[in-house]
């Protein structure tokens, strides 16, 4: 697992030089929910696709 530092230096790298304060953040927080939710899923557990499906067809029936 990479550290905070490290990854950040990967996302900077990544990114064009002409990225604002605003396109770093955003990238910062899209990258910190992903890792909540691996996170989350990984202590919990997560759903089977079947699941998924026949929550799909629940919400495209209503």
């Amino acid at each position: 697992m990479q550290t905070a530092v490290s990854e950040v230096k990967e996302l900077l790298n990544r990114l064009p030089e002409e990225s604002s304060y605003e396109d770093i953040q955003y990238h910062l927080y899209v990258i910190a929910k992903i890792q909540q939710g691996l996170a989350r899923a990984e202590s919990e557990g997560g759903i089977s696709h079947a699941e998924v499906e026949k929550q799909f067809e629940k919400w495209l029936s209503d």
